[in-house]
């Protein structure tokens, strides 16, 4: 990321710094495990460390944590060497596992994350606010967040009727959002976040006003012919998700026969940038 731009996960360990690689194809952060380990425990060999934690989780059955993928990352010494990584979840398992007072704040932090979401489940309205608040915090206008949340229930509804018509696994609905995406952009909403240079950041959250606009007649559009052919099952819906997305692709025809531009952008509202650190997962697992 840009070097003015400091990664959430150094921020959770003051601004230490952990070892952090984007993998493009899974589109999750890894993160070094003995990077981690070597600030909270503060041991004079974190490896060492490490090898005797993972030990012991292993024989409490945390084989999702112990089974860690190896990436070749970039040490003091200026080498490359195989390092235990893990995903975001893992980290945060690794941290309720080592007891020390450097872990404690984050533990604090995380249980109070679940206890909000448990009181979510009791007033879902506690859920909508803290999306308000979370994007007035990062600068957007009443306005667009306004239309956000309406956007928000408009693809609820939309996933609602898919379910109706046999199609309820986020796989599927993925797999029928890129028909859409395709046919009025040319891109899988993969290949649209990644020219817009986004990583895990919403694609909508990040689109232009018309661009929120044409996907919002693809979907709209879909919703409403899906209401009323009712095709049943995966390969049935995505004839009529094109033929959604074939809608706002005039759209975006005509608008742009008018401005005489292209309405697709690279601008994402925040102004993220990402070094492409062109780093592969291994498959090796230790």
């Amino acid at each position: 990321m840009n070097q003015d731009k400091m990664h959430i996960v150094n921020k959770l360990f003051n601004n230490e710094t952990i070892r952090t690689v984007w993998d493009s194809e899974k589109e999750k952060y890894y993160i070094s495990v003995v990077d981690i380990v070597g600030v909270l425990s503060e041991s004079d060999n974190p490896r060492n460390y490490w090898k005797v934690l993972k030990y012991r989780l292993k024989k409490e059955g945390n084989e999702s944590v112990t089974n860690c993928n190896q990436l070749k990352l970039k040490a003091k010494d200026g080498k490359y060497y195989n390092t235990d990584v893990v995903d975001i979840e893992g980290m945060f398992r690794i941290i309720e596992s080592i007891p020390s007072k450097n872990a404690e704040p984050i533990k604090v932090w995380l249980a109070k994350l679940g206890s909000e979401r448990i009181d979510e489940t009791f007033d879902p309205s506690l859920a909508v606010q803290r999306a308000i608040d979370t994007y007035r915090a990062k600068g957007y206008d009443e306005d667009w967040i306004i239309k956000r949340i309406k956007g928000i229930q408009d693809r609820k509804k939309l996933t609602e009727v898919w379910k109706d018509n046999g199609v309820d696994s986020n796989l599927e609905y993925a797999i029928l959002t890129n028909d859409i995406y395709r046919e009025w952009s040319g891109m899988s909403a993969k290949e649209y976040k990644e020219f817009k240079g986004l990583r895990k950041e919403s694609l909508r959250d990040n689109m232009s006003d018309i661009e929120v606009l044409l996907a919002d007649i693809g979907e709209i559009t879909t919703r409403e012919l899906a209401k009323k052919h009712k095709p049943y099952g995966l390969n049935e819906n995505r004839k009529i998700a094109k033929a959604g997305g074939e809608v706002a692709s005039n759209t975006r025809k005509n608008i742009e026969e008018k401005l005489g531009e292209n309405v697709i952008s690279k601008n994402n509202n925040l102004n993220y940038q990402y070094i492409d650190d062109n780093k592969k997962l291994e498959s090796t697992v230790s």
